[in-house]
This record gives C-alpha cells, structure tokens and sequence, in this order.
C-alpha cells in the first residue's frame, strides 16, 4: 500500500507544507502554517499528517553551502527532535540547500509578483524539499 509523504520547510514565521502523491513520485505544495506557539505548531502538523494518511515526514534542513550548519540549523533540528517525541511516524530531515532560492527563481522567471511570491514561497520550498527527496530513491521515497 502506498501511503503519502509531508514535506515541511520549517521558518521561524511559517511551516510550509508539501504532499506527496500516493505513489511516491511528485510533491505538490499544500498550505502555509502561520507559527503561533511551538505546541500548537506541532499539533498542525501532525493533524495534516493524520489527515492525509502521512507515513514519513521529510523536513527541510537548512546548511550553508559547504555543508555545515548555518543558523538556523539548531532551530530546525530543535523543531524536528520535538516533532520526532510526538510523531507516530518517521521524521526525516532532507538537505534544503537552495531550496528557497530555486522556487524563487522559478516565480520570478513566471512573472509572478513580489507580493505573491511572499505568499506562497515557503510551500513552494517544502514541495521542493519533498521533490528532492523523492527523486533521490532514498528509503521510504518510493
């Protein structure tokens, strides 16, 4: 039976959220979590988890280029250590190296405005994250 896989890019102001198909191949972004409390932010996650049949989360690890932690890194990982207590699933992180960076050229070169790629960058960079890991063939992506 093939089950779904969330993407998250996970930001200090938002969570973006991706799905993957039930087949494992392509990523679609979903929703924006708008952050409010740490308890209440990980209980929104792990509702979209149930409600779509989640069986592995896949968050988006922000690096520097040369592969070591950036600054956000710790918070990231502090967020997934938590996520990872409560959830029933496996949480994963996934290199996210210029994840935010290639969506945004995607909508700029689509002509998209200033206004509304503030909108829907952050989703759009967890079906990146999600994508990636997907087309890896890594355990669980297929």
């Amino acid at each position: 039976m093939a089950v779904r896989i969330l993407g998250l890019d996970i930001g200090k102001k938002t969570i973006g959220v991706a799905l993957s198909d039930e087949a494992g191949i392509t990523a679609q972004p979903l929703l924006l979590i708008k952050r409010s409390s740490l308890a209440k932010d990980l209980e929104d996650v792990l509702r979209i988890a149930r409600e779509n049949s989640v069986g592995r989360i896949v968050a988006g690890l922000p690096l520097n280029m040369d592969g070591t932690e950036s600054s956000t890194t710790g918070f990231v990982l502090k967020f997934v250590e938590l996520l990872r207590a409560k959830s029933p699933v496996p949480v994963i992180t996934w290199d996210e190296r210029l994840s935010t960076a290639a969506v945004e050229r995607v909508l700029i070169e689509g002509d998209v405005s200033r206004s509304r790629r503030k909108e829907v960058i952050d989703k759009m960079a967890a079906s990146y994250i999600l994508q990636g890991y997907l087309d890896s063939g890594a355990p669980g992506s297929l």
